[in-house]
């Protein structure tokens, strides 16, 4: 009885240390976790600035001298010179596999991460729509930033938009618009679809500009016809 006692005293006792081990690991694992969120939320942050104010002043200075100024142009050339570093940054938190999750990097760092994608190179921003898409499938991404991912690959292509996110600016006419729009009668219906706004209502929001559908119609069929010829 006494040995039996004492082999059951010893289980006890392994299973007690091996109970406080465990709860140790999941405490260190924890921490950890939440100093990567802390380190990874600040990191995020510093890039919104380093991304967000060059551009902030550029798009001052253009609405007082012009899009094409010297005075535009200079903080234009001041983001250039930062984003590849914002860029890398990014990569390094998206990693290689899945995408992170929402209570790593919460809403906002979705935008800020799409956002620095979407002033990457054209492969790099291909590269990423895999994993936003599947983003999207596993609700860990809103659908709005992968279409208007989409929409920016398919400008950067020459190809119509599908969402009319995208703007561009005319030298010609010295105005910006609408990167021209499949299928401009129903692009609300499209973006019903997905949760977006009205188009009307978002570039008025986003850029200050009015949506006029009559127009936005001939300019898709003029860039298609233009297509067509060459």
């Amino acid at each position: 009885m006494k040995i039996w006692n004492f082999v059951l005293v010893l289980i006890i006792g392994m299973t007690s240390t091996s109970c406080v081990q465990e709860q140790k690991n999941i405490h260190e694992q924890e921490q950890k976790r939440l100093l990567d969120k802390e380190n990874i939320i600040a990191i995020l942050d510093t890039i919104d600035r380093l991304d967000s104010a060059p551009l902030i002043l550029r798009d001052s200075m253009g609405k007082i001298y012009g899009p094409e100024s010297e005075e535009a142009q200079y903080y234009q050339k001041i983001f250039w010179k930062i984003n590849p570093s914002n860029i890398k940054k990014v990569k390094e938190i998206l990693g290689k596999e899945n995408w992170p999750d929402t209570t790593l990097i919460g809403p906002r760092g979705n935008a800020i991460i799409c956002r620095i994608l979407q002033h990457a190179d054209q492969e790099t921003r291909e590269h990423y729509i895999p994993r936003m898409k599947q983003a999207v499938l596993d609700k860990k991404l809103a659908a709005r930033y992968l279409v208007r991912a989409e929409d920016r690959i398919a400008t950067d292509k020459g190809e119509l938009q599908i969402y009319g996110g995208q703007m561009k600016w005319y030298p010609k006419t010295k105005t910006f618009n609408v990167w021209p729009v499949y299928d401009p009668v129903n692009i609300d219906k499209r973006r019903a679809e997905i949760g977006l706004i009205p188009i009307a209502e978002h570039l008025k929001n986003r850029f200050d500009f009015e949506w006029n559908l009559a127009e936005q119609i001939k300019r898709s069929k003029e860039f298609e016809m233009e297509k067509l010829k060459k």
